[in-house]
């Protein structure tokens, strides 16, 4: 019999269980189950709740991460409901423990708080794992999105130069400085998004925390004035067998569209990833988004994977 706990912060113990099993999931699926957000805020939940899910002797079998807030803008998914808080959650079952029922029952005692709330849930499958999308269709989900993700090998060969509009320049990130700046320009770009938009500054001084924060690679255009026109921050996964770069963000201000700096921008960070001697690089984008898929395609990235958002 698995008993199921629910938790708002969890305590050093419990945070090391929880990364033991991520990390066999990972290792077992090739991807991991949860998004950064969560591992970001295994001790800090707030708007958040956590579901261990342990076997009779106590083994933490299961894990889920649900943000209950419906205006969660650092959430994996969030939509305005009409009748009350969606729920957008992501869970992990330890491939040990699989085939069991866990994941069914985690799901449910996940759809019963959704109830009791009045809203929808909504879960993540990461790289579209096949017990996933089964149990999701048993459940009567519905894709609601899909994020892609993008890649291209190669970084150490030929790569275009940036070319920068006149009176442009780049510069590296400051910390402390550029924050307010930063925030302007993102949540302008992003208002249309549910994590990336809404940020506020606490958002990013949990990222300017974390080890792989390097200000170096979080590149600023700007114009004579040093006002802020566009970003890319990137990021190395320096804990993969080959280390990867990200196009963690990029964004260019409403206001300088039609300058061309998102392309200047991806290759000016595409060179600095290279310069670390980095061979593959990642990005997220929304299956939808013409205009970035264009973009990233022109620039030598493909398809790679595909993230789905439920619904129920």
């Amino acid at each position: 019999m698995i008993d199921l706990s629910w938790r708002s912060g969890l305590d050093d113990a419990e945070i090391d269980e929880v990364r033991a099993l991520l990390a066999a999931a990972t290792e077992a699926d090739g991807r991991a189950p949860v998004g950064e957000h969560v591992l970001l805020h295994l001790r800090d939940a707030e708007g958040a709740a956590q579901l261990l899910a342990r076997d009779p002797a106590g083994t933490l079998v299961g894990f889920a991460h649900v943000d209950i807030a419906a205006d969660s803008a650092d959430s994996a998914d969030s939509a305005d409901s009409a009748d009350g808080a969606d729920g957008v959650g992501e869970l992990a079952v330890h491939p040990a423990h699989r085939r069991a029922g866990t994941g069914r029952r985690m799901v449910e005692a996940l759809l019963e708080r959704a109830a009791r709330e009045g809203g929808h849930l909504r879960l993540w499958a990461h790289g579209q794992h096949p017990g996933a999308v089964a149990l999701a269709a048993r459940l009567g989900f519905t894709v609601a999105r899909e994020l892609w993700q993008m890649r291209r090998s190669g970084l150490q060969e030929s790569l275009p130069e940036p070319e920068l509009p006149a009176g442009v320049r780049l510069r590296p990130f400051v910390v402390g400085v550029d924050e307010a700046e930063f925030l302007r320009v993102n949540n302008a770009a992003f208002d249309w998004h549910p994590e990336q938009g809404g940020w506020d500054v606490e958002q990013v001084k949990v990222r300017e925390a974390e080890p792989w924060f390097d200000p170096a690679g979080f590149l600023l255009a700007v114009d004579a004035e040093d006002h802020l026109l566009g970003f890319h921050w990137t990021k190395v996964h320096a804990d993969e067998p080959e280390p990867l770069g990200e196009v963690y963000v990029l964004g260019v201000d409403p206001a300088a569209r039609g300058m061309r700096l998102g392309s200047a921008l991806t290759l000016a960070g595409l060179h600095h990833l290279r310069n670390r001697g980095l061979r593959t690089v990642l990005l997220y984008v929304e299956a939808d988004n013409d205009a970035a898929i264009r973009l990233y395609r022109g620039l030598g990235f493909a398809q790679w994977d595909t993230d789905v958002s439920y619904v129920r």
